[in-house]
């Protein structure tokens, strides 16, 4: 099934957008070909080696304002950001993930 052509193509690149940018944070750390983005209605999933239980992030850019989510333990926090670009705001978080899996 194709999504519909309208606002989402927006969401759709910024989704990839941040997910090419936590892949370049977490290239220090781990080889990014095990980083993945598994999209949903809701978010887009970016995780470990495309394991449910290894979630690194969440993207929440399908409202007005768009959201990370950093993944703690079994919870998420939802920060606002107003940019792509934010997402290296949360660098050391982001790395301290792939870290806890390793």
């Amino acid at each position: 099934m194709h999504k519909a052509v309208s606002c989402k193509i927006a969401s759709l690149q910024g989704e990839i957008d941040g997910f090419n940018i936590v892949r370049a944070i977490l290239s220090e750390v781990v080889d990014i070909e095990r980083v993945v983005m598994r999209d949903t209605k809701s978010y887009c999933g970016i995780l470990l080696d495309d394991n449910n239980r290894k979630p690194i992030c969440r993207l929440h850019f399908n409202a007005k304002q768009n959201y990370i989510g950093l993944i703690s333990g079994k919870s998420e926090e939802r920060i606002p950001i107003s940019g792509i670009s934010d997402i290296f705001k949360h660098s050391e978080h982001l790395k301290k993930m792939i870290v806890d899996y390793l």
